[in-house]
């Protein structure tokens, strides 16, 4: 079977969103653009890695340029999007591995997310083989999003991700594990709560 990739170069719209309350979410990368949409699951820690990664990639990109680049040191005001992910969310598949690289021909980032592929092997050299086999970009991969963005985009982006990250349940103080709306027990309390005086 070949591989499918969802290519998008570039999108009308990608963003991170989720769906369902605070404690719950499912999150989604969404990709739209000529009357199509595409949309993948992944965890709450691989969005957040993918802002941090794609910003940290742009500030490189302005450091090494001096400053001669079309890529903005932070998200344009006018490219702030806060509108929910387009319906019906439909999960194409569940992010296993993504990639960033930066084409400075072109001036554009390039985010790939691959489905999450479960490998079974006999030994360790099998599988090291099997994980080798499935990163390479052959016609028989798993299925793939792959969206090639200006830095203006890609710093949008970025800056939404961790708005839709950060908009879940604070932290707790002392453990920074997210506090329930029902109450939290903090590890770092032994289980102990204060009586009210």
């Amino acid at each position: 079977m070949s591989r499918q990739v969802f290519l998008y170069d570039p999108p009308e719209r990608f963003v991170a969103g989720t769906v369902g309350l605070p404690g719950r979410r499912t999150f989604f990368l969404q990709a739209s653009a000529d009357g199509r949409t595409t949309s993948v699951a992944l965890e709450k820690a691989q969005v957040e890695a993918l802002a941090e990664r794609i910003d940290e990639l742009l500030d490189e990109v302005v450091r090494r340029s001096g400053g001669n680049t079309s890529v903005p040191a932070v998200a344009p005001p006018e490219l702030s999007d806060s509108q929910p992910l387009q319906t019906p969310v439909e999960e194409e598949f569940r992010v296993g591995t993504m990639a960033l690289a930066w084409d400075s021909d072109s001036e554009r980032m390039i985010v790939e997310a691959q489905a999450l592929v479960e490998l079974e092997a006999e030994s360790e050299e099998a599988f090291a083989e099997a994980e080798e086999r499935l990163l390479r970009d052959d016609e028989n991969g798993p299925p793939m999003l792959r969206v090639r963005l200006s830095g203006t985009m890609a710093r949008a982006f970025a800056k939404r991700a961790l708005e839709v990250v950060n908009a879940g349940r604070p932290p707790c103080p002392l453990c920074s594990l997210p506090l329930d709306p029902e109450g939290h027990v903090c590890p770092r309390q032994n289980g102990y709560r204060r009586s009210r005086v």
